[in-house]
């Protein structure tokens, strides 16, 4: 059965009442969990999206299975729900919620030669984002794509915001830092104390493995584009092999 993400996470953050959504039936599901993700950690200089009345934007992420399909989903609600364009688009890729944080100022995808791998590290995947805080609602509202697919810790169900448990009001489950993927639970992490760490660049922006996930060049390519005006996706092996090419 699909779970409302917004039954769940609509408890974490004390902000505005909840909007409703252009994305309901096409965004995450309440499976999200919480893994703190700070955009700052990863020394990502994003471009300042113009917001209503310049309000507050809070640095989150949202946990929810593979990122890859979870970014395209963030990278919409952003243009739809924000009415963001492609070079304020803020969706990144990454790895939170374990307890040891970077190895060597590295958290990396699964490679060859074992550098900082996340999964060891106890992080899970995650797709982090900056928004005004009143729009947090609208992005925590609609159903997770993977229902009957990604499993495991490294795919366990993150919330990482401000404040973390300061804002957990009901029925959350504190996140500990390494957590165990547990169904129909959401862990909601404090981004300050774990932050989120971004992603290589050949995790950006890709395609997804379902059907009608092979996303236009125009969004693939918006890896590429972010990294030519100098946003830095760290200094992990690229891909598995070092090769850089089909996740290789």
């Amino acid at each position: 059965m699909m779970i409302p993400l917004a039954s769940c996470l609509r408890r974490a953050w004390s902000g505005q009442p909840k909007p409703s959504s252009p994305l309901r039936n096409t965004a995450l599901s309440e499976d999200v969990a919480t893994r703190p993700s700070t955009l700052a950690t990863v020394a990502t200089s994003f471009p300042s999206p113009a917001s209503a009345d310049d309000e507050e934007l809070i640095d989150c992420y949202f946990g929810c299975g593979c990122f890859w399909h979870v970014q395209h989903e963030f990278v919409e609600a952003e243009r739809k729900i924000l009415g963001r364009s492609d070079d304020q688009i803020t969706s990144r890729a990454g790895y939170a919620g374990g307890k040891a944080g970077a190895l060597d100022g590295k958290v990396c995808y699964h490679n060859a030669g074992n550098v900082a791998d996340y999964g060891k590290l106890g992080h899970a995947e995650v797709v982090s984002m900056r928004i005004p805080s009143s729009k947090f609602y609208d992005f925590a509202d609609g159903f997770r794509p993977d229902q009957f697919g990604d499993r495991g810790t490294e795919y366990r169900n993150l919330v990482g915001i401000p404040g973390g448990k300061s804002r957990d009001k009901l029925d959350f489950a504190v996140g500990k830092g390494d957590d165990r993927d547990v169904p129909k639970v959401s862990f909601i992490m404090d981004t300050s104390e774990y932050p989120s760490f971004v992603g290589e660049q050949y995790h950006q922006f890709h395609d997804g493995f379902a059907f009608g996930e092979n996303y236009p060049n125009s969004y693939n390519s918006l890896a590429s584009a972010f990294a030519k005006k100098g946003e830095d996706f760290g200094k992990c092996p690229n891909g598995s092999l070092g090769i850089g090419l089909g996740g290789l």
